[in-house]
């Protein structure tokens, strides 16, 4: 059985449960997304999604 979520999905419930049981607030969330937008757009942007689609690469070859 295979499971396929998408990583802004995984990343919008990881911040979520972060605002509800960690108490980080919504500005701090706020910053997180608005960092990850202007990283997206700066030349570090294709290497940390080169770097993304490589762990995810590894992790769906594990067997279990």
């Amino acid at each position: 059985m295979a499971l396929s979520i998408s990583v802004v999905v995984l990343l919008a419930i990881v911040v979520f449960m972060l605002c509800r049981k960690s108490g980080l607030k919504a500005g701090h969330a706020a910053v997180c997304v608005l960092l990850g937008f202007y990283l997206a757009s700066s030349s570090v942007g294709p290497t940390i999604h080169q770097l993304t689609t490589s762990v995810t690469g590894m992790i769906s070859n594990i067997k279990f």
